[in-house]
């Protein structure tokens, strides 16, 4: 793997030398709050922004897309509608959200629609210093080593930048004169330090040990109820969470036509008509059933199968839902501790 020198006052000038490989998407500050738009103006760019509203998988599966449209003749396909996107200011616990989502859609059973949209999307990671809600660290997401093409880490004035892919490395190439391949001594135990210090930032306390085996012993206990009295079945954690990759798929038919299209939208297992079936039987009708399986699948379920969680400790949860159930709250109830929900 390739390893550059770039310095930060020529970030702009990079992301404008790459504008040929896609439209440049990036996180552009949304009240308090930050959000991944579409960048017209590169002074919109900060390389320094918090966590996004919505992570990395809106780009590869977006809250509502047409798959195809179909006919008499038959059904036609709707991939040439996806275009080609640069995504700069991807935090790791993100692009480790993007891993997951790979296992789900590209691995045994691959999804054309995901596969065709990763691939024409570039990833450009950087580094980024935890708030009180980041608990990457606890499971293991704060560091990444795949899933990006570019990855930017700080070194003061300039950025060390990691080629992860041959993509990546075209992107270099497009801006060669702006890249250093003398990485020094200094430069290295700087970025020791900075790694060394950005540990010290962490300030969220979960502890997941054993977290499969307390489920295993947890999986009937009334706790479950008093999470559920409390849920508001919204899905918002769903709706933000960067591995959540339920959806529902709905036909529209063109009245008094042989012709119609077929969509797909973001769903959730949170929400009551997910597991609703016909003649009304709902196999999990309590919202302490649909909390226990979302949990079950984050902390124990995908352990189980890939051996490690499906929560990349980003702290979406933690922010968004209205009542405090997140996997903090519910880690800690799950371990006997006295929680008190809103």
């Amino acid at each position: 793997m390739r390893v550059l020198k770039l310095r930060k006052k020529d970030l702009k000038k990079m992301l404008e030398k790459i504008s040929s490989f896609g439209e440049l998407w990036a996180p552009v500050k949304k009240g308090d709050k930050f959000a991944f738009q579409k960048i017209d103006n590169l002074n919109d760019v900060d390389p320094n922004a918090g966590r996004t509203i919505l992570p990395l998988k809106k780009f590869m599966v977006p809250p509502r897309f047409s798959m195809f449209r179909y006919d008499k003749d038959g059904y036609h396909e709707q991939l040439g509608e996806v275009t080609d996107r640069v995504v700069f200011g991807a935090h790791a616990c993100d692009i480790n959200g993007l891993l997951i989502l790979d296992k789900v859609f590209a691995e045994e059973f691959s999804d054309p629609y995901y596969i065709e949209r990763r691939k024409r999307t570039a990833i450009i990671g950087v580094s980024c210093v935890p708030d009180e809600f980041c608990f990457c660290k606890e499971t293991n997401t704060d560091t990444v080593d795949e899933g990006y093409d570019l990855f930017f880490s700080e070194l003061g004035d300039d950025f060390l930048v990691w080629v992860g892919s041959s993509k990546g490395d075209d992107m270099v190439r497009a801006a060669e004169e702006l890249f250093d391949e003398n990485i020094s001594v200094k430069d290295i135990q700087k970025f020791i330090e900075w790694k060394k210090w950005r540990e010290t930032q962490f300030k969220m306390d979960i502890d997941l040990t054993a977290m499969p085996d307390i489920f295993e012993l947890k999986i009937d206990d009334k706790v479950w109820e008093k999470i559920g009295e409390k849920c508001l079945a919204c899905g918002s954690c769903s709706m933000v969470c960067p591995t959540c990759n339920c959806f529902n798929v709905t036909d529209t038919v063109a009245l008094g036509k042989m012709e119609g299209t077929r969509d797909r939208c973001w769903d959730a297992c949170t929400l009551h008509e997910y597991s609703l079936v016909a003649g009304g039987h709902n196999f999990r009708g309590s919202r302490a059933d649909r909390m226990k399986l979302w949990y079950t699948h984050k902390l124990q379920a995908f352990i189980g199968e890939f051996g490690k969680p499906s929560c990349v400790g980003c702290g979406r949860c933690i922010t968004t839902c209205p009542v405090d159930i997140n996997v903090k709250t519910v880690a800690k109830t799950l371990r006997g501790e006295e929680v008190y929900f809103k």
